[in-house]
This record gives structure tokens, C-alpha cells and sequence, in this order.
């Protein structure tokens, strides 16, 4: 069996994996350490950046249909 390790749906998993990991640190962020601001905005603003690319690598799979 031959895995590409490096092909684009994997990278797509593996940032969907990083964004959930992310969305759960940001939520014990909240409750634990809801004064470090800094560390939240931070954190969100890596999650952002992972979801801009999840979305590039889906229109790379999957491009949108013409009319």
C-alpha cells in the first residue's frame, strides 16, 4: 500500500485536527486563565490562519462549479 504522506487531503486533515486542538485550548484558556489576553489573541489568531488555509486547500480539491 502506498500512503503519500505529503498529499494536499492529508495536510487538509491534519489542519482540521490542528483547528479542533486549538479550539479546545482556547477553551480552557477561558476558563483557566482569562486574564492572559495576550495568550488568547494569539491563539485565536492561529486558529484563524488555520482555517484561511483549510479553506484554500478545499477550493484547491474541490473548485467551485462554473454557472
Amino acid at each position: 500500500m502506498n500512503i503519500n504522506l505529503h498529499s494536499l487531503p492529508r495536510h487538509l486533515i491534519e489542519l482540521r485536527i490542528e483547528h479542533g486542538d486549538l479550539d479546545g485550548l482556547i477553551d480552557q484558556a477561558v476558563l483557566l486563565r482569562p486574564d492572559d489576553e495576550l495568550m488568547l489573541r494569539r491563539l485565536k489568531k492561529r486558529r484563524l490562519l488555520l482555517k484561511d488555509q483549510i479553506s484554500r486547500l478545499e477550493a484547491e480539491l474541490d473548485p467551485p462549479q462554473p454557472a
